[in-house]
């Protein structure tokens, strides 16, 4: 397992950290607006009608009345030949004939007792007793009443149903579902409740009270962004300098940028630094199950913002409701891009006098809707990158306010050592370093702590080696150790910094390489040195066991990863050509990944052949580079099965006397275009000053 730069699989632990969720309801027991009415993020107490408590009594009750009237008054029900054996035998005082339900109720002069077939024992029934008759026993049953002339009299009639019992038989049940049905869609959170009748509103969360407190002060290592919204931050306070130019602040900014930049934590520092109200929504909140709840949504959010203008609302992951119309399983009538049709009308439905300004974030501003990103809704698009190495540095001053440091700690070799890092990283670093002088009961974060912290953020935490065979350490040493000489014998590879055979997260070893400068771009040989590095794992154990192990599955896919992009993207193919035969949207995961491709069958084929040869090249520069310094890397492996993990310094000793990889010829895309003896021009001196570099580097 390799690790060439950046963090690998950051954890999510963030105390301390300001790219916290915005979203998370607060402990004040709830905010109140411009208005004065209570925000969402409250916790107060609920009316007492809407507690489940009160309607569950009620149905109990309904339920018992219910059974009250339909239980009968105490009359049992007996066998009809019973009933016929009673009238005959002239122990009846009164009968009653219910013609409509062939039913007998008969007062008897004294108890009726009957012996129970089942139990043996006697039963006794009362005086008042009933029996049933089917319409074929009618006249029969009339005849045996008029021959027994109980002693009371007898009558007919047909029981009519009330009106209360047929609304309780009838009706009462429908609207006790429809009403626990109607409670249970508005528990979901639906906007508006059940099919936008009557739920509760979800409107933007009000941070912090009126506005978030969050300020450009807290904001680190994108300078570049904070010159871009600066001029929304002037807009919203004092407009008139702007309109008396007659220029318009744009109605909507996108922020874009790799996860855990600070795209939220800008622009809550926006809303912070103007003193504006700051309403926040992810892009998930706006889809909902039935179509139509989500419109509603947008529509309700945009009311509360106008309301308490000037103001800010912030759409997180916009890519959920934005994404390009027609992509969708529905066409064009799903529930996402009827939301995403009322938000393109509200954006186009406030005048520029409203004071209301709309910034959205995503990862993927790719996939987004040409209609979004036209003039006159999210007019500018702000870049949130990964900060640089002074950016790094200031983000690690921000987030070790508070934190107590041992002397000697520099928070400028911790941001060299961290290139690719995020804030989210960095303040994960610091986080994790805190949490483990804790757990040790240090007083001061130290060095140590620092470099594990590092090491945890990029592989996962450290695990135990108990149990691992002998042999399969060995086994891993030679991996890593593969991994290492390789890096250290090309010439266009990052310095290795760490090799280790400790089990951390998902790997059971691994190698680390760390960029000098940051870097933007890559050349065709620093990817071809990259795929040569990876291969290095799996080559050593061909070489020194003639038996490879499936340790190399990741290195095996990184390599062919970089090997595809580099023919279907980068146009480093002679057979190909300058052509990108892939686009973004193979890679978006969108059901338009699963069309046919842009190419035919033949160019499928002649991908997969260079593909595979750039691989098989690879494969081959690390083979030659491992037989030639092969006591190079046993004298590696020796030490790492000694001490487990060798740093810089004593990976630079083991390397002094490696044999480089010959130069690779200069590559050209075709034949007929050679290369040129022209040299580029000289960097300026004042540019290498400018960047710290000394005169003649």
């Amino acid at each position: 397992m390799s690790f060439p730069q950046g963090p690998g699989q950051p954890n999510n632990g963030n105390n301390g950290n300001p790219f916290n969720n915005p979203f998370r309801r607060n402990d004040n027991g709830g905010n109140r607006n411009n208005n004065g009415k209570q925000g969402n993020g409250g916790n107060g107490d609920k009316p007492f009608w809407q507690s489940p408590w009160l309607w569950g009594a009620v149905v109990v009750v309904l339920v018992a009345l219910m059974f009250q009237m339909f239980s009968g008054t105490g009359t049992q029900t007996i066998d009809t030949k019973d009933g016929l054996q009673l009238l005959n035998n002239e122990q009846v005082s009164y009968a009653k004939i219910v013609d409509n339900k062939q039913k007998v109720t008969l007062e008897l002069k004294s108890d009726y007792n009957k012996k129970d077939p089942d139990t043996g024992k006697n039963h006794n029934y009362g005086d008042k007793v009933q029996f049933y008759y089917t319409f074929a026993q009618g006249q029969d049953i009339l005849k045996a009443v008029e021959k027994a002339n109980p002693s009371k009299g007898w009558s007919a009639s047909i029981e009519e149903t009330s009106m209360l019992s047929y609304l309780l038989t009838s009706i009462l049940p429908f609207i006790i579902f429809f009403a626990l049905f109607w409670w249970l869609m508005s528990r979901m959170g639906g906007a508006g409740g059940m099919l936008g009748m009557g739920g509760k509103k979800n409107n933007g969360k009000l941070l912090e009270g009126q506005t978030p407190n969050t300020k450009f002060s807290d904001v680190a290592g994108e300078d570049e962004a904070l010159a871009e919204v600066e001029e929304i931050k002037d807009f919203l306070k004092d407009p008139s300098k702007y309109k008396a130019l007659g220029a318009r602040i744009p109605r909507g900014v996108l922020l874009y940028g790799p996860p855990g930049t600070g795209k939220t934590l800008l622009a809550r520092a926006i809303a912070g630094e103007a003193g504006v109200p700051f309403y926040a929504m992810a892009g998930s909140d706006f889809v909902e199950m039935f179509v139509g709840l989500g419109a509603s949504r947008v529509r309700d959010l945009f009311d509360e913002a106008k309301k308490n203008a000037p103001a800010i609302i912030f759409i997180d992951e916009i890519d959920a409701v934005g994404r390009k119309r027609g992509s969708g399983m529905g066409g064009g009538h799903d529930e996402r891009e009827q939301t995403l049709n009322q938000l393109l009308v509200e954006m186009d439905g406030f005048d520029n006098d409203t004071n209301l300004i709309i910034i959205a974030a995503t990862n993927r501003p790719d996939v987004l809707d040409p209609a979004l990103l036209r003039p006159g809704r999210f007019d500018r698009q702000v870049g949130v990158a990964a900060p640089d190495l002074e950016g790094r540095e200031a983000i690690l001053k921000v987030h070790a306010k508070g934190k107590p440091f041992v002397p000697d700690v520099d928070l400028h070799m911790v941001a060299v050592r961290t290139p690719g890092f995020t804030g989210a990283d960095l303040a994960n670093v610091l986080n994790e370093a805190a949490l483990l002088c804790a757990r040790a009961g240090a007083q001061l974060i130290d060095n140590r702590a620092i470099d594990e912290a590092i090491d945890r953020v990029q592989a996962g935490p450290k695990r135990k080696s108990k149990g691992m065979a002998l042999d399969e350490l060995r086994n891993t040493a030679y991996h890593e150790g593969g991994h290492a000489l390789v890096a250290a014998a090309l010439h266009n590879t990052d310095p290795v910094t760490k090799v280790t055979i400790l089990p951390r997260g998902r790997a059971l070893g691994y190698t680390a390489v760390m960029p000098t400068s940051d870097r933007y771009s890559q050349s065709r040989n620093q990817l071809l040195d990259q795929m040569a590095y990876a291969m290095g794992g799996r080559t050593a154990e061909e070489i020194v066991f003639h038996d490879p192990t499936t340790g190399a599955s990741n290195d095996i896919e990184k390599a062919t990863n970089i090997a595809r992009t580099m023919i279907t993207q980068y146009g480093f193919s002679e057979k190909l050509g300058a052509i990108k035969w892939t686009g973004d949207e193979d890679q978006s995961g969108d059901l338009g990944a699963l069309a046919p491709h842009n190419y035919s069958n033949r160019t499928a084929e002649v991908i997969d052949e260079e593909v595979l040869k750039l691989v098989e090249t690879a494969h081959t520069e690390a083979w030659n580079i491992i037989n030639e310094n092969r006591d190079i890397l046993d004298e590696l492996v020796r030490q790492l099965l000694v001490k487990e993990t060798l740093n810089e310094k004593e990976l630079a000793a083991i390397f002094a006397p490696i044999r480089k990889a010959p130069v690779r010829p200069v590559w050209l895309s075709d034949e007929k275009r050679p290369d040129s003896d022209l040299p580029p021009v000289e960097i300026p001196e004042s540019l290498k000053r400018s960047v710290g570099m000394k005169p003649g580097e």
